[in-house]
């Protein structure tokens, strides 16, 4: 699997497991309410964008296991 297809994956993963629409991900994690309908049609971000939705992910993590 590519660096692309795992942070797709991740990105999906997050929005089921949260029970997260794809609009509200998009808004909180990258500042773009499409960015998700746009991933699933191929968009590829940039590194930057890809890293700090990963640390959007992960601090989210970190936030449900303190609760």
């Amino acid at each position: 699997m590519s660096e692309l297809e795992t942070f797709r994956s991740s990105v999906e993963v997050f929005i089921k497991a949260h029970d997260w629409t794809p609009t509200r991900f998009g808004r909180e994690a990258a500042g773009d309410p499409l960015f998700v309908f746009q991933l699933r049609k191929g968009r590829e971000p940039r590194s930057a964008t890809r890293e700090r939705v990963l640390s959007f992910i992960a601090a989210s993590k970190g936030e449900g296991a303190a609760a």
